[in-house]
């Protein structure tokens, strides 16, 4: 249910099972994560620049494929700590920027996938939250910390306790993702965003990539962060796209970057 395909210098990688709205049992979660292999050793040759993640179907990803899950002999600690978690660390350190197009159902798994994803485009019908109130379960792949980082805890509470969704729209109004649009143009706008991106400076991204990461995991103030920034611009002027930029500018046309 998982497919790779490169062309242009982008990775598109595809949860293609829309009978089951993109649900991931543990092969799908193994699949996915040589998917992400695959994608970076060829970015590692300079065939990959940019990586766009999306579902086939009427949903992103509806969570984790419970059709044959028996609780008395689930191993959730398995799935969860030793199948996705090294996933979503995976995703993240991606050597590329990262895009995902996300309509439908983007629940429990499936926000995870996204919470692991640089920049994410919902579509305004997409549908965000924990409907697992109802399961007896609780909210898992790291959306506690990402609903209260970004709506605080009453609001989280609130979305746990009544199994509430909020819809793509909201979502982006709420600060959760970057834009919301309309399911019909998610992913022609998506893609061609994505296209752009895989002819940019991919060494100068990947810097604000890990800058991006080091002061959302160490709580980096203002004077930490800019140290870290002049660290990494005056590592880049060394670097051919910073010459190749500059020369463009000066030049007064389009830069030619190699990545």
């Amino acid at each position: 249910m998982i497919s790779l395909s490169i062309a242009d210098g982008v990775a598109e990688i595809v949860l293609d099972a829309p009978h089951k709205l993109n649900s991931l049992d543990d092969q799908a979660l193994r699949d996915l994560a040589q998917a992400y292999d695959d994608a970076a050793a060829a970015a590692s040759r300079g065939e990959v620049r940019a990586l766009l993640l999306r579902g086939e179907g009427r949903a992103f990803c509806a969570g984790r494929d419970i059709a044959g899950v028996t609780p008395e002999t689930d191993d959730v600690q398995a799935y969860l700590g030793g199948l996705l978690q090294p996933l979503l660390k995976k995703m993240s350190a991606f050597p590329a920027p990262t895009f995902a197009a996300a309509q439908g159902a983007c629940l429990g798994v499936g926000l995870g996938l996204l919470l692991a994803t640089d920049v994410v485009y919902v579509a305004e019908n997409a549908k965000f939250g924990s409907p697992f109130a109802n399961l007896g379960a609780t909210l898992d792949s790291g959306g506690h910390w990402y609903f209260t980082e970004r709506l605080g805890m009453h609001r989280t509470l609130d979305l746990i306790y009544t199994a509430e969704l909020m819809s793509g729209a909201d979502a982006v109004a709420q600060g959760m993702f970057s834009r919301a649009m309309p399911a019909a143009d998610l992913l022609e706008n998506t893609r061609a965003i994505v296209a752009k991106a895989a002819t940019g400076a991919t060494s100068a991204f990947t810097a604000s990539k890990d800058l991006v990461a080091h002061i959302r995991d160490q709580r980096l103030g203002l004077w930490e962060s800019m140290e870290e920034e002049n660290a990494e611009q005056a590592r880049l002027c060394k670097t051919e796209d910073y010459a190749e930029g500059f020369l463009a500018f000066q030049q007064k046309r389009l830069p030619v970057f190699k990545g």
